[in-house]
């Protein structure tokens, strides 16, 4: 789903995390059939890592219906309908179990990003991937998270390419004035490095 130069991307901010000693775990809020998060598991079996979780957040039920009262941005917004982003927890389990990557280094949070990340036990993280498509959802893990990002820790935007996504990210960062440089990846992903404060 995320095509190669994603893929690369990925590797290579959870390697520059690990080479450069930046504290904290992994997480990817929207994971789908849970590849990118298998992908980050793996990084860190490679590397012999034993002190970073992988957090797999999603409802596991597909995207919520949009509160267009609220979250006006997310209006006409059908992602709810797509029933194939839904995939049970049970399904991405077994995805990770394939490659032999279940264990205890992986930990899921199931339900909205907004009963679940707020409270979630995450210390620190050295990579933040947003995956949630809408503007709530993406300022939702935005909000519980970003302050949870470690400096020189990596935030990655999946969606950028969906306005009300990239109006998410242009509200936090403007609401929070963060001036770090957004890079792109490809045609729909973007990612930044959290300067040191």
């Amino acid at each position: 789903m995320i095509g190669n130069r994603r893929m690369i991307n990925l590797w290579q901010v959870c390697e520059d995390v690990i080479v450069k000693g930046i504290p904290g775990d992994f997480i990817e809020t929207g994971a789908w059939r849970g590849g990118a998060c298998i992908f980050m598991r793996a990084i860190l079996k490679v590397y012999g890592i034993e002190d970073r979780i992988v957090w797999v957040a999603d409802s596991f039920e597909g995207l919520p219906r949009p509160d267009e009262e609220k979250y006006p941005k997310d209006r006409g917004d059908g992602h709810h309908t797509i029933s194939y982003l839904a995939v049970s927890l049970e399904e991405v389990q077994k995805n990770f179990r394939n490659y032999g990557l279940l264990d205890d280094q992986v930990r899921f949070l199931k339900g909205w990003f907004k009963d679940t990340l707020p409270g979630a036990p995450i210390g620190q993280l050295a990579v933040l991937r947003l995956d949630g498509d809408m503007y709530e959802s993406t300022l939702d893990a935005l909000r519980a998270l970003y302050h949870k990002l470690s400096p020189g820790g990596y935030l990655i935007v999946d969606d950028f390419f969906l306005e009300s996504c990239r109006a998410a990210i242009r509200d936090f960062r403007n609401e929070h004035g963060i001036e770090d440089a957004i890079q792109r990846i490809d045609a729909n992903a973007v990612f930044w490095q959290k300067r040191p404060d």
